[in-house]
């Protein structure tokens, strides 16, 4: 009995971190790129829920920033957190934070006239969540995908980490 109440207990704390770890990559990357980060504050608890949820329901498969030209609409560059899950995971939890924040710098500050969204992907028949809707991510067409590498891990779930820049 005790080793059920541990596995519930641990799988708790890997959605908690990885929720956590998958807002703060997000919300650093926008800072860092010069985008203004307090709209993605006013959005926070509806992120977390979806975000938590989907995790626990093993329906999450990416996480998506997509930074845009808010004239155009069209895409400027977009960082995809892929998760992947796994039963069996060593039980450390961990953070790519300085390979994130170098990768940062090397795309770049964003031009004028920026502004972003936060989209996922889920599994079909996903529980809905309030504050999330359906949604189209904007076209890659004229980009080339750069992977980082897997950035976070909690338990039996991870998040390969990677961005679209221009061609």
């Amino acid at each position: 009995m005790s080793a059920t109440a541990v596995g519930v207990y641990t799988h708790v704390h890997s959605y908690n971190f990885v929720t956590n770890q998958l807002l703060n990559s997000v919300k650093e990357i926008v800072r860092m790129s010069g985008l203004d980060p307090a709209k993605m504050s006013g959005q926070w608890a509806s992120l977390e829920l979806g975000i938590h949820t989907w995790l626990a329901d093993g329906d999450l498969e990416s996480v998506y920033l997509e930074i845009y030209n808010s004239r155009t609409d069209k895409l400027v560059r977009r960082w995809d957190f892929d998760i992947s899950y796994s039963k069996s995971g060593d039980g450390s939890f961990w953070q790519d934070a300085d390979d994130i924040r170098y990768h940062i710098e090397k795309a770049g500050l964003n031009p004028a006239n920026c502004d972003y969204e936060i989209l996922t992907t889920t599994a079909p028949g996903r529980r809905n969540v309030a504050g999330w809707s359906r949604c189209s991510l904007r076209s890659t067409d004229g980009f080339v995908k750069q992977s980082i590498g897997t950035t976070i891990g909690a338990g039996g779930i991870s998040s390969g980490t990677s961005y679209w820049r221009e061609k």
